[in-house]
Order: structure tokens, then sequence, then C-alpha cells
């Protein structure tokens, strides 16, 4: 057995794969090694100093001499055997990889935090020793005395310190620590495979340790850390903790990832004041961070190209909004947030991030039947109670809040009820601002209106109604062309073009033609026909909308490239009040019950966000669509032909 690496002898092997947390926390790439070991500087805070966390990060390259117990893990990888062709591609591309003589690496140091303590006891069962739990054990994390302090912190699962092992191409990493005492050690994990080395079976996991003979109990032996006598790159002489990865993979050595990523998952925290971060010879703190968020060179700038990555928006959105007091309730009880709201038409994806107290960003939530909406929002808890709760929620790698890994089947339903109700207490803010942006049409007042424009806005409205017949409530048929009490929505947005003898603007009555038949493009359908989609001219097109059912009405008669076309397909976009489409904002699946045709009396088949198969007579389709209760009236369409 080695001198400076240790693994557990077993009597048989049976696990012939890598730990499979390895591969996640791979495929969160930066993003993830970033969070991870910064959350755990965070959470290492000392709690009498309200200096900020400092964490400095930095990449470089190293001999592969100066890594400490290098060859003993050569040894082992040369052993390996996989079963499996995953296996076998990962085992080959650490073998190349070993021998490199200039091996790249990053490191994460921390101060104005309190490192672990009780390394000089080594492996012990006393909570107190964080440097045992940390070490040696996995899936535990050290928990804090005091009660607030530990529902703050952002770790609770106990697994994410193998976050710096998936970024080695030999799963390897040290970590150095300087506790309250000045003493200095270093430690270290490698994650292999069970093997078999020099006629002994071993386990996966390596520790960079020694082993000595527990002084309480003369049959077992235990972990004693190894004192911090190597190079520069491996010191720390200052109170805290320092990660080293070496061999690190050529995807995570990516300076201005490592600085988008920092911001990404921190800009509450240093905005805050709670955390400083330094990559290589680049300070990222509260007085500066707005220049790495507001420059191109991280981030894109035009509003309107801002599709998968917010930060640039959430950053607008909390130092420029006043929070407001939001309440989100679970089964049993209702948890109180500070929510920064913005929105702005310019928007093209709306998401929320949720952040924790410690100014860790959680996720970018997507709240449901919204992605398309314009709008950017931060929630962040108000209290402890909140805070401990969101925690509760988080998966293992602190990245979405989940109920999938509960497995108190009440406590999962709880949970699921109010990561739902995320949606749904934001969703009435998003419609409430939609509502402020483009209110609906009100009651006219007819003393203000000239005769003419009011005859013909009665003679449209008698038009878009003349086929429909509507029941009320224990009451007679009506006759065609009656209609209780409606509200006239307007179709399109923006000024139709003026035309001599014609009114044109926005939200006015258009006679005549109004704007020409456009060919849109040309698709094939799921039989392999070619379809030809127009965009509806907003003058074909009449929709009321009463409580509960919507009528739409098309008068394709002077489309001359509707004129032997006998069914169609309809889809729609959703308009903005300045004219802007969101093609795929509105799902009808979601907002409509069901479609008729009102000529033919047939029930109408909704797929893939089209009303399919509507009868054309006389140039005229007419249409009936049953509301569900949450389609939100106040929407404006144009409409696509498709034939």
């Amino acid at each position: 057995m080695g001198d400076l690496w240790q693994f557990s002898s077993i009597s048989c092997m049976e696990e012939f794969s890598f730990n499979k947390v390895l591969e996640k926390f791979y495929n969160y790439g930066i993003v993830g090694l970033v969070r991870e070991n910064i959350q755990n500087s965070l959470d290492g805070k000392l709690q009498d100093n309200d200096d900020p966390v400092i964490v400095t990060i930095k990449t470089g390259t190293i001999k592969k001499d100066d890594i400490p117990g290098l060859e003993e893990v050569k040894a082992r990888i040369k052993c390996l055997k996989g079963k499996n062709s995953y296996t076998k591609e990962t085992i080959k591309h650490m073998q190349n990889k070993m021998n490199d003589e200039l091996v790249n690496y990053i490191s994460f140091e921390d101060s104005n935090t309190k490192g672990l303590s009780g390394a000089k006891h080594g492996q012990t069962n006393n909570p107190k020793d964080t440097w045992s739990i940390y070490a040696y054990n996995k899936g535990v994390h050290g928990e804090e005395e005091d009660e607030s302090v530990e529902k703050s912190k952002g770790g609770s699962h106990g697994i994410g310190k193998i976050a710096s092992n998936a970024a080695s191409d030999l799963y390897m990493m040290y970590f150095a620590n300087c506790d309250e005492h000045g003493d200095q050690h270093l430690g270290g994990t490698v994650q292999l495979i069970e093997h078999e080395f020099e006629s002994n079976y071993y386990r996966a996991t390596g520790y960079f340790t020694k082993v000595e003979q527990d002084a309480n109990n003369s049959s077992k032996t235990k972990f004693i850390p190894h004192e911090n006598n190597y190079g520069d790159v491996f010191r720390k002489d200052t109170r805290g903790l320092k990660i080293i990865i070496p061999f690190l993979r050529e995807q995570f050595n990516d300076e201005l990832e490592i600085i988008r990523s920092v911001c990404d998952s921190f800009f509450v925290a240093i905005l805050d004041g709670k955390l400083e971060v330094t990559v290589n010879d680049k300070n990222i703190n509260s007085q500066n961070i707005s220049s790495f968020i507001n420059s191109k060179i991280y981030y894109e700038q035009e509003i309107e190209n801002i599709k998968n990555v917010f930060t640039k928006l959430y950053f607008n959105t909390y130092t420029t909004k006043e929070p407001r007091l939001i309440e989100i309730s679970d089964l049993k009880d209702t948890y109180e947030f500070d929510l920064y709201f913005d929105y702005d038409l310019k928007i093209p994806t709306g998401r929320m991030a949720i952040i924790r107290t410690i100014g860790m960003k959680i996720e970018d939530k997507k709240i449901k039947n919204n992605v398309r909406k314009p709008f950017n929002a931060v929630l962040i808890p108000r209290s402890l109670k909140e805070d401990e709760f969101l925690k509760s929620l988080e998966n293992e790698s602190h990245t979405e809040l989940s109920f999938d890994h509960i497995k108190d089947p009440n406590l999962q339903k709880n949970a699921k009820k109010f990561i739902n109700n995320i949606s749904k207490e934001i969703s009435k803010i998003i419609e409430e601002e939609i509502r402020k942006s483009n209110p609906t049409d009100g009651i006219m007042d007819t003393k203000d209106v000239l005769y003419e424009v009011n005859a013909t806005f009665k003679k449209a409205l008698a038009e878009a109604t003349a086929t429909v017949n509507i029941k009320k409530k224990n009451s007679k048929d009506l006759k065609s062309g009656s209609l209780p009490s409606v509200s006239l929505v307007k179709v399109g947005g923006g000024a139709t073009k003026n035309t001599k003898g014609k009114t044109g603007g926005k939200g006015k009555i258009t006679s005549g033609e109004g704007n020409k038949t456009r060919k849109v493009r040309t698709t094939v359908d799921s039989n392999g026909e070619n379809k030809i989609i127009y965009k509806a001219p907003t003058n074909v097109v009449q929709r009321v909308v009463t409580s509960n059912k919507e009528y739409v009405k098309f008068n394709f008669s002077k489309m001359k490239e509707l004129k032997n076309v006998d069914t169609c397909n309809i889809s729609l976009a959703v308009i903005d009040g300045m004219g802007e489409e969101y093609k795929n904002e509105f799902n009808m699946k979601d907002s409509y019950q069901k479609a008729t045709d009102i000529q033919t009396k047939d029930s109408l088949t909704i797929e893939d966000n089209l009303i399919r198969d509507v009868k054309i007579e006389n140039g005229i389709a007419q249409i009936q669509l049953d509301l569900k209760p949450e389609y939100n009236k106040s929407l404006k369409f144009v409409y696509y032909v498709e034939v």
C-alpha cells in the first residue's frame, strides 16, 4: 500500500462503473464547478466578520512531478479494467492523460472563512470535526450548531464536493486547509472503480491521507491527514480552504466562462457585499460587477436577443425595480418573498431567478404558459423560514427546485403544490401587466363618436355574429344575430395603411380591402402534402368574446388565393401593443376546451397549435371556441390560413 494515497480493501469486486454523480456534475460544466465551490465558501463564512467572503480562482499549469502522490494514482489507473464500453473509454482517456508532463489546473481559495476544523483528530465521528466529514464521508455535510446559520447554508445533500473530481481528467482533487489554530493540512480524493491491485481488491475511492492505529481501539486504524509541506499551488497559509484540481479538463479551462458563471450564480451575493471573487487578475466586487455584466465580452447586450442567458436582465431588474411582497402557499403554510419584477415588450423570453438568502441563484424558473411573455423577475425569501423551505426543495446540484428527490409521499405532494403555486402566483402578476400594457376595449360613449363610425361599428358587429345562436340560462333561444353582453376584441395591431376614402389607424374601423394577402411560407403536413400558409388581412377577420366562448368569422371572399378552396387550417400568433408578433407564445389546447365549425356544427380538431379542417362556404369560415377558465381575454391575435 502506498504512503500518500489510501484505498480500503474489500473481499471481492461488485461495482465496475464510475460513480454516476461524476457524469452528472461533468454535464453541469463550469457552472456546476463554480457554483459548488463558491457555495461551500459562502457556507463557511466567519459569523463575527462583516467583510465579504473572498474567493480567488486561479488557472494555470503545473509539472506532473509537483503533484503529490501522482505516481501512486497512476499505478492504480493502470490496473483498472472496464466491463462496458463507457467504462473502457473512460479508463483509456485517463491512461492517455496521466503521463502529460505539464498539467492544467484550477484552484479555488477562500478567505474570511472558517476553514475545516479538527484536522489533527483525523477520522472521527465528532460532528464538530468538519475536516473528517469533508475529507472522508460521502453524502454528509457538516451542520452548524447555530440553527439559523444552518438553515441559511447552501449545502445540504453532502455530495457536491464530487463536482471538483468531475472536472479532472483523472477524477482527482486536493484540498488545503488552514484552521483557526493555524494548522495546515492537505487532503484529497480520487474517484476510480473497484479494482485489483497487487493481488488485492480495493474500493473505488482513494484518499490522500495517512493510516494510523486508533489510540482508542487497538484493532482499528483511522485516517490522519498529511501536514501541508507541498509546493505553492497546494499551499494555504491563511485561515480557510483551498481546492486544487489538477488535470483540469480542457472544456473547464475557460477564464471567460468562469467569470460568467460567477456572475450568473452569485450576482446578488456580490451586489449585496457578501462575496468578492478574483479570477486570475480580474476582481469582481459590488462596485464593478456592472462593468462585467454590461460588457458585450461576457453577455449579450441587446435585450431583444437575450433568450438563453438571463443574467443581464436579472441584474437590471434587481438593481432598478423596487421589491414587492408576494405570498406563495403550499398545502399547509404560506411563505413570503420579495419579488423584483420587470415587464418590457422588448424581452423575448420570460424567466424568473430564484435566489437563496446567501445570494446564490438556484434556477432560471420557467413560469408555466408564460415562457414567451416579455417579463423578467427575481424572487428572494424574506426570512429563514422561506429559505429553509427552498433549501429542502433543491436538487442535489442546487440547480432546480424539485420534488422528485423527496421520498415521503405527503411531503412530495406538498412540495409539488408549492412549486406549481409559484407559476400560478407569478402568472397573475404577468397577466396584470399585460392588461396594463394592452387594455381591453371598454364601453363606447356614443355621444362622442361620429355617426358614420358608430354605424360602421354596429354593422361590423352584426356581420360577425349573424350566423351564431347563443342561449341564455333559463331563457328561450335568442334569435339569430342577437347577442348577450359581449366585449369586442381588436384583431391585429398597429395602424393599417391609409387609402383614399378609408379610415386607418390602430383601434379604428377599416372598410375596404385593408391589408393585402401575404404568402408567408410553404410547409409539408403529416401526410406529406404541400401546404401554403397565408397571413390573413386584419379586415377579413371578426372576433367576438363572451364570458365563456369566442366566435371568429373569416370572410375570404375577396382573397383570390382561396377562391377554389373549401377547407383550411387556422393558426394564430399573439400580437403586442407595438405590433410585434409572438408565434409560439399561445397554446390553443391550454386555452380552448373545444372548437366547433359553426356552419357544419362539426367538432374541429385542435392539433399542433392548428384548428384543422375548417369549412369554407361562399368564402366564409366561422368557428366557435369554448374557453377554459384560465383563458386570457385581453390578448390580441393575427391569424394564419393554411391551405
